[in-house]
């Protein structure tokens, strides 16, 4: 039997009628931004402070589209006597997204956490040799990262947070305990007072001065009296020589 002419088109126009009515599902990109999962893998940014140059996510990458120069300097001796030390110095540390498969490798070797994968996309060129960011703008990428997820509650503490919070903990006792302690210049409730070896006190025998003595100083005994430095008998004025 014949199909009846027309019966595709009515068919067509039946679907088209029974998804009219139904809401899009589709995004009206660039005008309206599409929701990222919070692990996209966008872009790689780097953080260079973090970055010791130890050449592990160039070794591992399967693409080899990762590129990295640096040098040697002697850093001084810490101390007298110390000896010196030689540190890699980062040069150059770029990454070809032309190339680039988007497979991680290089941010799950990475021992010290330089490289974090950013959600952003919308770095096309028209221009391929734009593709391969060099270090200054692998560094900007770093703003658009991600804040980590939190840990399940359930989760044990990581040991760089328990350590940092048990340093705190100590140094907040060590001041609580410098701040209760009383100051050894403040007198104390109570507490015997010494009393000033310079101020006289009251009942004690007060010592005359030598410079207001008779016969010393240069001050002339009065008469009658027995200067200070003389051990004979005293005779008073008019009396017998």
């Amino acid at each position: 039997m014949s199909p009846i002419p027309g019966s595709g088109l009515a068919k067509g126009l039946a679907v088209t009628l029974r998804t009219m009515t139904k809401k899009t599902v589709t995004a009206q990109y660039p005008d309206v931004q599409p929701e990222l999962p919070p692990r996209s893998r966008g872009v790689i940014g780097l953080f260079e402070e973090n970055c010791t140059v130890c050449m592990l996510c160039a070794r591992e990458c399967p693409d080899w589209c990762i590129y990295i120069d640096s040098h040697k300097e002697t850093v001084p001796a810490a101390v007298p006597g110390g000896r010196e030390r030689s540190r890699n110095v980062l040069d150059r540390f770029a990454i070809d997204f032309s190339l680039c498969m988007y497979c991680g490798i290089c941010i799950e070797v990475c021992p010290f956490d330089a490289l974090f994968w950013s959600p952003e996309f919308e770095y096309a060129e028209t221009d391929i040799r734009d593709l391969t960011h060099e270090r200054d703008k692998l560094r900007e990428w770093m703003w658009t990262v991600p804040a980590p997820p939190a840990l399940d509650p359930g989760a044990e503490e990581p040991k760089e947070m328990g350590a940092a919070r048990k340093t705190a903990e100590k140094l907040a006792a060590a001041e609580a305990d410098a701040s209760t302690q009383p100051d050894a210049a403040t007198p104390q409730p109570g507490a015997a007072t010494q009393p000033d070896a310079s101020t006289p006190q009251p009942g004690a025998a007060t010592q005359p001065d030598a410079s207001t003595q008779p016969g010393a100083g240069g001050v002339p005994p009065a008469g009658g009296e027995r200067p200070a430095d003389d051990s004979g008998p005293a005779t008073g004025q008019g009396g017998p020589a």
